[in-house]
């Protein structure tokens, strides 16, 4: 069966989708800011947490003039049974 468009079907679709754009910018003027201070809440928990973390660090430094390695290098393993090695020629 078709169905065909009609003039008040189309109106009210128009309708509808404005009505959804203007209260999405409406709800998102409201609710902005409230979302943002909970993103910036969470920023300012992370940059104290790792301010704190360095504070620490700082804190349980040996004194100056004392060397400390924080990190053992890796020991490297080189197999010596790569193959051969083929001298190459040019041919011009």
């Amino acid at each position: 069966m078709l169905q065909y468009a009609s003039a008040t079907g189309l109106m009210r679709t128009i309708l509808i989708i404005l009505l959804i754009w203007f209260g999405g910018k409406i709800l998102l003027r409201l609710f902005a800011p409230v979302i943002m201070q909970f993103f910036v809440k969470k920023a300012e928990q992370k940059f104290g947490s790792q301010f704190n973390a360095n504070q620490q660090k700082r804190q349980q430094a040996p004194p100056e003039g004392e060397v400390v390695i924080d990190k053992i290098p890796k020991q490297e393993t080189s197999n010596k049974n790569v193959g051969e090695y083929v001298d190459y020629e040019e041919i011009d």
